[in-house]
């Protein structure tokens, strides 16, 4: 079981297709989505500890609620407004496979400088994203790469809208 989780976490940083198609299907694969989204936080985590960050404890939390709210838009955008004649999935799938598309971010953690953490920051931003417009195609079965990466880009302005949207209301902005 240790080494499918590590091969599939492999895989993923591999940017596999394959393996977001497994992921997606395997039910039982939710829970090693959800470690992957904290081990990817927890490496954000330890590189921000550096700059006194204190949210070391709270990013695990935060990332597990935007990755299932994530999910959803992306759900809802891919799904309900821009599906393929073969698109059919559900938020689950979605879940296990944008999961698995945020491994890359464990190269957050070795980010020993100020420099280096700029680069891996960037570095693991862009390859997630990358993993995730596999992830979002093979499991929506699109035919397009670029219509995944609308779907991600939109789905991206949805949640900032959703967040600026609730801070503004909050007063928090």
């Amino acid at each position: 079981m240790i080494s499918l989780f590590f091969n599939r976490i492999y895989r993923s940083i591999k940017i596999d297709p394959d393996v977001y198609d497994e992921v997606q299907k395997d039910k039982n694969a939710t829970l090693s989505a959800a470690i992957v989204v904290v081990i990817s936080s927890l490496a954000a985590g330890i590189a921000a500890k550096q700059l006194g960050a204190s949210s070391f404890i709270f990013a695990p939390i935060l990332s597990l609620l935007s990755w299932f709210v994530w999910a959803y838009i992306v759900y809802f955008v891919g799904v309900k407004l821009f599906p393929d004649p073969k698109t059919k999935t559900t938020h689950g799938a979605l879940l296990r496979a944008i999961g698995f598309s945020s491994a890359p971010g464990i190269i957050r953690a070795f980010s020993f400088t100020p420099e280096l953490m700029t680069v891996t920051f960037i570095g693991s931003a862009l390859w997630m994203l990358a993993c995730m417009v596999v992830a979002v195609k093979q499991t929506l079965n699109f035919k397009s790469l670029w219509k995944a990466l609308g779907v991600v880009i939109m789905s991206w302005f949805v949640q900032a809208f959703a967040l600026i949207s609730i801070l503004a209301l909050t007063r928090n902005f």
